[in-house]
């Protein structure tokens, strides 16, 4: 039976401009097995899972549930649990972690203070400190939640893991089913689609250097969509791949057309016009939909480089 990443796959849909949103990203270590909504269906205790949900509504967090790869046997709950939170926006990202006992204590976090970028609220109430590891390698595993993500996902973790990479972990939710195996990588916040073992490891390698790889990228998770797609499309016209360099200054318009600002570290600015369209023919846009659907596909139609007077202007 077709899945619907094999359906994807096949119909060749890019990937630019799909990734999630999420100016910060909350990790949660917790073992064992997770169901469709990970959060109020795993071992984390329901009450607490939803009052995360609510607390994180309209902050720029994102939230999700990690665990190291491998058998997910029903143990009840760790003694210790490994706490993640990452700020993606370039030119102000930081990636922290901390380890605690009492997973309640996440509701003490300032998550609008997190979304904008302040990590201290983390450092305070957690005892967070930079992460000084390797890159995090975010897998989306949850085949509760999508077939695919299970297929393909969870033997990438383990291969990875076997291989001796570090910084591996399952991770809940990263959407995009059709493009498992998918792949958040921290500290920058790029993700990943239909990714490989080996594609990983160049990832990986890259980001250790503060370089992202452009094949196979679905976007900067600090940028709404059309920014994700726009500034993947002005890494390859001008051939940039630090990380750090490009950043989205506005995006002006509505679906299904946008002009998108985007500034270059080094004061070069460009404009890039992103239009949305439909994919087609219609294509499961995961293995669970009932009908099919023409998910929106972000589409760059020119990129402008702007002269110093109209970059001021902008």
């Amino acid at each position: 039976m077709s899945t619907c990443s094999t359906v994807s796959w096949d119909l060749d849909e890019p990937v630019s401009g799909t990734a999630p949103v999420a100016r910060t990203w909350l990790l949660l270590e917790q073992p064992g097995p997770w169901g469709a909504k990970a959060l109020t269906s795993s071992h984390l205790d329901t009450a607490l899972g939803r009052a995360l949900e609510t607390a994180v509504k309209g902050t720029g967090v994102r939230i999700a549930l990690v665990r190291r790869p491998g058998r997910h046997a029903d143990r009840g709950t760790p003694a210790e649990r490994t706490v993640y939170a990452a700020h993606t926006v370039p030119g102000h990202g930081w990636l922290h972690g901390a380890t605690i006992e009492d997973p309640s204590r996440l509701l003490g976090l300032d998550f609008a203070a997190l979304g904008r970028g302040d990590h201290h609220t983390f450092g305070s109430v957690l005892g967070g400190r930079p992460h000084a590891g390797d890159p995090l390698a975010l897998v989306c595993t949850n085949g509760k939640r999508d077939r695919c993500c299970a297929l393909l996902g969870r033997p990438l973790a383990a291969e990875l893991a076997a291989s001796g990479t570090g910084g591996v972990w399952e991770v809940t939710h990263l959407g995009g089913h059709r493009f498992s195996p998918t792949v958040l990588v921290l500290p920058h916040g790029y993700v990943y689609g239909r990714v490989q073992a080996h594609a990983v490891k160049e990832i990986l390698h890259s980001a250790r250097e503060g370089r992202i790889v452009v094949e196979g990228c679905r976007g900067n998770s600090a940028w709404e969509r059309p920014g994700q797609a726009a500034e993947l499309a002005l890494r390859s016209a001008v051939g940039e791949d630090t990380a750090e360099a490009l950043t989205v200054v506005r995006t002006d318009g509505a679906a299904p057309r946008w002009e998108v600002t985007l500034a270059h570290r080094d004061g070069r600015h460009w404009r890039v016009t992103v239009v949305q369209g439909a994919s087609v023919p219609p294509r499961p846009e995961s293995c669970g939909a009932s009908v099919l659907g023409s998910p929106a596909r972000m589409e760059v139609t020119a990129v402008r480089a702007l002269p110093v007077t109209a970059a001021l202007a902008s």
